[in-house]
């Protein structure tokens, strides 16, 4: 399929800070695509990048097959995008600022619009400087989902949601996917990506670490695997596939990587199996494969900072 977002080996310096260090991203038409990392990994960064909002310094960055720096105008025109944090016109209302967005685009689907005010709880005649945080989310993801545009760039679009929003939020881009619509999803929800998302790219360090869909990245962390014997088990303990083993009586609990499955599965059967639960490693599991060490050193809490 047609590549909507593609870099090759992006760079992108502050200073002597390297936010992206020879990124490489593409998403194809039509994908819906969770983009992981911390703080400061480079998320923001390269979503500026691919709005025009920053040049970068080496590499080569597209949308739609054309330079976002060079061509934004014409670009925008096909996008949406909602940040993280965002700020409304302080003298317009929600209402006027919707519209505003969606003539900069050419038009706005009204009766679209109003469906989504509605799902979104929004009261539109209210005045931007009187909004809290998650309703000037709301007024934006209204004027994203509302607009006829090809492909929507959300950066932590949920922040100061509460889970019933959240939900209308997840229901809001399966909708745009259906249509065909692109998505690129940076978030910190790992349950949100999960549910939502085609497939997922990691970046660390301004660099992609890896990149597939969930099936695909699986291989990197290992399964949970819970089981009630009828006689004991041997040889458990030596396996080296087998980590954090615990038994209590006939109860054995234990993560398997994936590569070993097969094998300790027939051990088990050797032994007698009257319950099994194997759980497959959730994207929160793949997530921490790459970035547990730096997680657990650093507290790394929701939002980006500056030059992220």
């Amino acid at each position: 399929m047609n590549a909507v977002i593609r870099t090759e080996d992006l760079v992108k310096r502050f200073g002597h800070v390297t936010a992206l260090d020879h990124l490489n991203l593409e998403v194809s038409q039509g994908e819906t695509h969770g983009f992981l990392g911390p703080n400061g990994a480079g998320k923001s960064t390269t979503i500026r990048v691919l709005l025009g909002m920053l040049r970068s310094d080496e590499g080569r960055a597209e949308l739609f097959g054309a330079d976002p720096w060079k061509h934004a105008a014409e670009l925008h025109r096909r996008l949406a995008y909602v940040p993280g944090d965002v700020a409304l016109w302080p003298g317009l209302s929600g209402g006027e600022t919707i519209d505003l967005l969606g003539r900069l685009r050419g038009g706005i689907d009204k009766a679209k619009r109003d469906e989504l005010l509605e799902r979104f709880d929004l009261d539109p005649r209210k005045k931007g400087r009187s909004y809290s945080k998650g309703n000037r989310q709301k007024v934006a993801l209204v004027a994203a989902f509302a607009a006829d545009v090809d492909l929507l760039l959300l950066d932590e679009p949920t922040s100061g949601l509460d889970p019933l929003m959240g939900a209308v939020f997840n229901e809001c881009v399966k909708e745009a996917s259906a249509q065909g619509r692109t998505v690129l999803l940076s978030s910190h929800i790992m349950s949100e990506v999960e549910a939502l998302c085609d497939r997922v790219s990691i970046i660390r360090k301004g660099v992609i670490a890896e990149s597939g869909s969930l099936a695909e990245m699986r291989h990197f962390s290992r399964s949970r695997l819970r089981a009630t014997l009828k006689n004991p088990v041997r040889g458990l303990e030596d396996h080296d596939g087998v980590h954090g083993l615990k038994t209590d009586g006939l109860d054995v609990e234990c993560d398997v990587d994936t590569a070993a499955l097969d094998d300790v599965l027939a051990q088990l059967a050797v032994a007698g199996v009257a319950a099994l639960t194997c759980e497959p490693p959730s994207l929160e599991q793949i997530f921490l494969r790459f970035y547990g060490d730096e997680l657990a050193a650093s507290g790394v809490t929701n939002g980006e900072g500056n030059g992220s």
